[in-house]
């Protein structure tokens, strides 16, 4: 089966309360075995237009994924993002060469 993955691209206008998003994602994310491949750091983009910030999450299966993003204590600490950023979130199905 196939895992799942989030691609984020953010751009955060108040990193204190986007802490508090950071804090409240962690229990979701734990819940639905979340792993951070990519967390904000530097990033030199080379084409295109991107924000500043950019995340992958990989989880044990595209249903995860979808569970995940979906779930009341993830929809609550979007709710803690989307007021303190702007974002573009796709959720991808990883390649199984099976």
């Amino acid at each position: 089966m196939p895992k799942g993955y989030w691609i984020g691209h953010v751009t955060i206008d108040d990193m204190e309360t986007y802490k508090l998003y950071q804090q409240a994602n962690a229990a979701p994310f734990k819940e639905f075995g979340a792993k951070f491949l990519v967390r904000g750091g530097p990033q030199q983009v080379r084409e295109g237009d991107m924000r500043g910030r950019s995340v992958v999450l990989e989880f044990p299966t595209i249903e995860a994924a979808y569970a995940c993003y979906e779930s009341d204590a993830y929809q609550k600490a979007k709710a803690i993002r989307d007021a303190v950023s702007a974002g573009d979130i796709a959720i991808v199905e990883g390649y199984d060469p099976s």
